[in-house]
């Protein structure tokens, strides 16, 4: 039987509705291997893209375009993605999934590359947010990037904080759950930082950057 706390988060995750392009880039994502943040995570994404007004964002893991959409769709009008995936083939599905949505190409830059060699190339404070959903033990170095590419009162956002129930379960000592418990601790004890621990999908775990 579903207990009353899975029952609720259930009812979270099913508030959010994915369209036909949506369900299509998901798809897609799938079948490549490349798992997309769920329709609650995403909606927060796009959320948070909108209270900052984000011109300019930072996608790590480009996926088949599922996070990328719920960001554009949540950013200005005049907005820029850029999305960092070293897998080409994903990038060419996640295009396709833009173009589809009706993003043109001046709205989306997709870098094929190790996250950890694109990014230190990026303008110090340039941007509104920085969406991580890469290698997992590569987390704790994605935070301190992005701590570096955001301006104060932007926001970083990570996938999968929660892991699929592991995090929270200490016995679970796998490198993956251990890097994800670690960008915990480095969030939460980082002055320069304020977090919350949204139990959405996988989990979200988001920063604002409050002071340089």
């Amino acid at each position: 039987m579903t207990s009353p706390v899975e029952a609720t988060l259930a009812y979270a995750e099913q508030f959010h509705h994915e369209d036909e392009i949506l369900h299509a880039a998901r798809q897609r994502g799938l079948e490549m291997g490349a798992v997309p943040i769920l329709p609650g995570g995403g909606a927060a994404l796009s959320f948070i893209a909108t209270v900052v007004n984000a011109k300019s964002v930072v996608e790590i893991g480009t996926g088949c375009g599922v996070s990328g959409l719920w960001l554009l769709r949540g950013m200005r009008g005049d907005g820029t993605l850029t999305s960092v995936d070293v897998e080409p083939e994903h990038q060419r599905l996640a295009r396709h999934a833009f173009a589809e949505a009706g993003f043109s190409g001046g709205r989306v830059r997709l870098i094929s590359g190790r996250a950890l060699d694109v990014l230190p190339r990026l303008s110090d404070g340039g941007y509104d947010m920085v969406f991580a959903d890469g290698a997992k033990q590569e987390y704790a170095d994605y935070l301190a990037e992005a701590v570096r590419l955001l301006r104060v009162g932007g926001v970083v956002a990570f996938d999968n904080a929660l892991w699929h129930d592991r995090v929270a379960d200490p016995a679970q000592r796998d490198p993956d759950t251990v890097s994800l418990r670690e960008l915990g601790k480095l969030v939460q004890g980082d002055d320069r930082l304020r977090s919350v621990l949204m139990p959405l999908g996988d989990g979200l775990l988001a920063a604002v950057k409050i002071a340089q």
